[in-house]
């Protein structure tokens, strides 16, 4: 499979999904931190399309906004200018009972931290966000998200009782259980071992491939970003590259590309200083 990669310097103006249909998209997204001399601009003027039924990495230097654009995206954080809509839903004209119904129903999260509720057994947390909006279990669909996360045998285990990559793969399931459009993973191999990371990556690129899902995921990870389907990068809050068909080789060629970008601009801002 060969990468493609588009890149400029410092800023794309607009990243829009390959696939004609969109199932969440950003435009002029801004995003501050603080007012007047300390004031942070977290996020920049953002144009981004996410697809429909396609795995989404996005990447970057520590600060450089990936979490704050999934957070944003997902209605975890007022954005300061901007419009998001998921799933033709336009996210800033909701008021909190509305977010919340959204972020319920429509919308699922893995973080890196499991979040699991430690009195419940792995089935109960799967169907948790299920139970709380008193909708009813499909158990066709529960069995299908059991068998290819591999919990048949865990179900009536408490966390306590499992692994970590178990942990997480419940996770995982609780997150697809109710059919959301789109699943918003943040670092979520970040606790986990190299085995743990590459079945938990395996499944989430299945549950794409396989369950029609969509997800949008934040990593620090190369390897992590080459099970994606396209690959955005950031630096200093602007969308400045991206990669489709990524592997990890790629992935890596361009985050040394960016890194001596900014290396050269704190170059030339010492010698500034200097003279």
């Amino acid at each position: 499979m060969t990468s493609n990669v588009t890149t400029t310097p410092r800023e794309i103006p607009s990243l829009t999904a390959t696939s004609t249909s969109v199932i969440a998209s950003a435009r002029g997204l801004v995003k501050t931190y603080g007012t007047g001399d300390t004031a942070v601009q977290a996020l920049a003027g953002i144009d981004v399309d996410f697809a429909r039924g396609e795995l989404t990495a996005i990447m970057g230097p520590s600060g450089s906004g990936k979490s704050t654009l999934m957070h944003c995206m997902a209605g975890l954080d007022t954005v300061t200018a901007g419009t998001v809509v998921i799933d033709g839903e336009d996210v800033g004209s909701m008021n909190q009972r509305q977010l919340t119904r959204l972020r319920r129903t429509r919308l699922g999260f893995i973080f890196q931290a499991f979040n699991l509720v430690p009195t419940l057994t792995a089935a109960e947390n799967i169907t948790l966000p299920l139970d709380i909006a008193r909708r009813p279990v499909d158990r066709t669909h529960f069995d299908a998200i059991v068998a290819a996360v591999g919990l048949a045998k865990r179900l009536h285990h408490r966390p306590s009782e499992l692994s970590g990559g178990q942990q997480q793969r419940v996770a995982c399931a609780r997150a697809l259980a109710a059919r959301p459009a789109v699943i918003f993973a943040d670092e979520p191999t970040g606790n986990l071992d190299s085995k743990s990371s590459t079945e938990l990556l395996a499944f989430l690129r299945r549950s794409v491939d396989d369950l029609g899902q969509s997800v949008v995921m934040v990593t620090h990870d190369p390897r992590a970003a080459a099970y994606a389907h396209r690959v955005l990068f950031l630096a200093d809050g602007r969308l400045v590259a991206e990669l489709t068909n990524p592997t990890q080789a790629s992935v890596l060629e361009i985050l040394g590309s960016l890194s001596a970008v900014d290396d050269a601009a704190s170059a030339r801002e010492l010698t500034s200083v200097g003279a």
